[in-house]
């Protein structure tokens, strides 16, 4: 309760050779239980060492159980539950200890349970309910007297406001908790906050500050345990940050080529300002950015923990994608979203559906792979921008909705279907969610959207002339043929290039489908 965090792991470390030996039948042994989850909780060891100590109590010593003391072993299965991702599981675990509110008076549990609840709904992208949760631990908290325990649950307030888009209010609570906790040991804690304020840069594009605090927090977690899980996660916020940087470096290299390029056609050299080239930089990062995220793969997996472990597949992919590693990154996807399914874990499928999507739109884009069937890449991406779409509104995360509608407007917009209209309709939806949720990144592909929407929505001169009721000397049968010799090849690319399928789509013989795409050199005449 006071975070006198090093104090309390000493105090457990001279007894650690008995607590597996804990025996069940002596007084406050279950009690125990729940203390010693709250202190692995907070960096004391690992879960594995509170399975241990419930496993020494079988059916028949729990039923001799006073009620104060089985609730704090439920409270204690409910963070193992929580540790493992189990989080269905965990949440059971505390509704069981929460439903007997009106017959304890232990605050201290209830505020832990309240707490912990909050973070499973986290895990479950239920952000609201997670929200309710945590400020009612706090309250507790803060009814007790127990201020640091009250700041380490606004710290998760914080992240709850940032993720629903007010990073002005998670900035304020997260500073009024470091404020509370900085002359404490609690190293953990002032870890996630660092790692908050990270997040916060990296999702406003202030990329080498997200950098400088994602160091930070690491330096803070490895203080307290040099491999904790923790570490993993900023590890792989790390490498993002530098990857974000990697591309702006990118983007000055292309440039940079483009322009000298352009100064040869005419002639001349480019003028060279004497700063050193990116490339170099650039290679760094990447380098730099693929081991941060070994490191933290390798840490993930002596924990089992699926989410990190398939966020770090991701970025893996998202490194490949950029170097134009096709095959690579697609199957970073397919290993995260297999871990994701493991776990029933809606945000990382969809995360990892979003990347499928990009990976086949570059496929389209360059037209890579297998025509064997034309659309086939390009179906495929729209498929994958559906299910995420899909997988998000399980939760309510609405930047990764927002993403996936993103996403599925620039599917329509690539050259397969070129559906001005659907992309717009999908512009639209994704507009409506992204307002403070989103970082540069989804920006820009936001703002391309945007620019393909704009740019498609030009409606073809002679339908506008026509709508305004110039036809010149034409009949009607003469516009009704051209009107079909614009409509046909585009539901013609939109149908798979079937003939069958634009017949009945458009309830015309198959013959007439036939000769108005011969006709506007779209398909070559039989015989």
């Amino acid at each position: 309760m006071r975070r006198r965090v090093a104090r309390g792991m000493a105090r457990l470390g001279e007894y650690s050779q008995f607590l597996t030996a804990l025996d069940p039948e002596q007084k406050n042994a279950a009690r125990f239980a729940g203390y010693l989850a709250q202190w692995v909780d907070i960096g004391f060891k690992r879960s594995s060492l509170v399975k241990q100590v419930i496993a020494r109590f079988p059916r028949d010593v729990r039923s001799r159980l006073p009620l104060g003391d089985y609730l704090y072993l439920r409270l204690a299965e409910g963070m193992v539950a929580m540790a493992e991702e189990s989080t269905d599981e965990g949440i059971a675990h505390l509704d069981f200890v929460l439903g007997l509110e009106a017959q304890i008076d232990d605050k201290e549990l209830l505020s832990i349970a309240n707490f912990w609840k909050g973070r499973c709904l986290r895990m479950k992208g239920e952000y609201d309910l997670s929200l309710a949760y945590a400020v009612k631990g706090r309250e507790l908290a803060t009814e007790l007297g127990h201020a640091p325990m009250a700041a380490v649950m606004r710290v998760l307030e914080s992240w709850l406001f940032f993720q629903k888009g007010n990073a002005k209010q998670a900035l304020q609570i997260l500073q009024e908790a470091e404020a509370v906790l900085k002359k404490s040991d609690d190293y953990l804690t002032l870890g996630n906050i660092y790692s908050s304020y990270g997040r916060i840069a990296r999702r406003q594009g202030r990329y080498q500050h997200a950098v400088e605090h994602f160091t930070a927090a690491i330096k803070q977690y490895r203080l307290r345990d040099p491999r904790h899980r923790n570490v993993a996660r900023c590890l792989n916020n790390l490498a993002s940050s530098k990857r974000r940087i990697a591309l702006h470096l990118l983007r000055k290299i292309d440039a940079d080529a483009a322009r000298q390029r352009k100064a040869a056609t005419k002639g001349r050299t480019a003028e060279r300002n004497g700063k050193p080239r990116p490339r170099e930089r650039f290679e760094q990062l990447r380098q730099e950015a693929l081991a941060e995220l070994d490191e933290a793969a390798a840490i993930y997996e002596e924990f089992r923990n699926y989410h990190g472990l398939g966020s770090v597949h991701l970025n893996y992919g998202y490194l490949h994608l950029d170097n134009g590693d096709l095959d690579d990154a697609n199957a970073e996807a397919k290993k995260a979203f297999r871990l994701g399914e493991e776990k029933g874990d809606h945000i990382l499928m969809a995360r990892a559906r979003l990347l499928d999507c990009m990976v086949e739109n570059v496929r389209v884009d360059e037209e890579i792979g297998d025509n064997a069937e034309p659309g086939g890449r390009a179906r495929l991406a729209l498929e994958y921008a559906q299910e995420a779409i899909e997988l998000a509104r399980h939760t309510q995360n609405r930047r990764l909705l927002s993403d996936a509608w993103v996403w599925q407007g620039l599917t329509y917009c690539n050259h397969y279907f070129d559906d001005p209209e659907s992309a717009r309709s999908a512009y639209d939806q994704a507009v409506s969610l992204a307002k403070g949720v989103h970082s540069e990144g989804a920006w820009d592909d936001l703002e391309s959207l945007k620019s393909k929407v704009v740019r498609s929505g030009r409606v073809d001169p002679q339908l506008r002339a026509w709508s305004q009721g110039s036809i010149g000397d034409k009949t009607f049968q003469q516009i009704a043929e051209e009107f079909a010799e614009l409509i046909v090849p585009m539901v013609w690319e939109r149908e798979g290039r079937k003939v069958s399928r634009v017949a009945t789509r458009l309830s015309m013989s198959p013959k007439k489908v036939r000769r108005i795409l011969s006709k506007v050199g779209r398909r070559k005449p039989r015989g």
